[in-house]
């Protein structure tokens, strides 16, 4: 099975308050995943301190080391994003020193645990071929389709070596395959 972008921002929007419903934590790392194009593994070990000043007013940039490239990310969050985790901080008590997804037994939840939640709520929600780089390629399909298919920008933000990768990774070439097959009616 191909991990597949979610298409449709009514999905989105009913997986958010389905997890939100469910424990707010969730529905963020959800949120900053879809705001951000973060690998999942780089979202969840995120302290408070990494995007908010010992004053807890915003960084002007999330600046992360990838785990898997080792290359470092500078992001800047959306407003949408940020309202968010004010709410959450102040919903949860978080310090200046702790994780944002944290987990119950201590230090931050895991992979496996992020995945398990998320994928059985876009079940609920009807999303086929989700997994965790669903939110990944979510932004960069919807950050494709909103920048007027700025293909560059979003390889390049991703580190992908071609256009022809990205446009794979993000499910944009599967569009206009499905596109072909409902033009031609023989």
């Amino acid at each position: 099975m191909t991990v597949e972008p979610i298409r449709d921002k009514t999905k989105i929007k009913q997986m958010y308050q389905l997890l939100k419903g469910r424990d707010e934590k969730y529905a963020l790392l959800f949120k900053f995943g879809l705001n951000t194009g973060l690998r999942i593994s780089d979202i969840i070990p995120l302290r408070v301190k990494d995007i908010m000043s010992p004053n807890m007013q915003f960084r002007e940039y999330l600046i992360l080391k990838e785990k898997k490239t080792g290359k470092e990310k500078k992001i800047k969050l959306n407003d949408a994003l940020r309202k968010i985790i004010i709410d959450y901080i102040k919903s949860t008590g978080l310090t200046y020193e702790s994780y944002i997804f944290s987990s119950k037994k201590g230090g931050f939840i895991g992979r496996i645990q992020a995945y398990r939640v998320l994928k059985e709520c876009a079940e609920i929600v009807g999303i086929e071929n989700f997994g965790t780089h669903s939110l990944r390629k979510t932004w960069g399909y919807w950050t494709y389709k909103i920048s007027r298919y700025n293909i560059g920008l979003i390889m390049d933000t991703f580190n992908h070596s071609s256009q022809g990768i990205t446009l794979r990774y993000i499910g944009v070439n599967q569009d206009q395959k499905d596109e072909l097959y409902s033009i031609v009616q023989l």
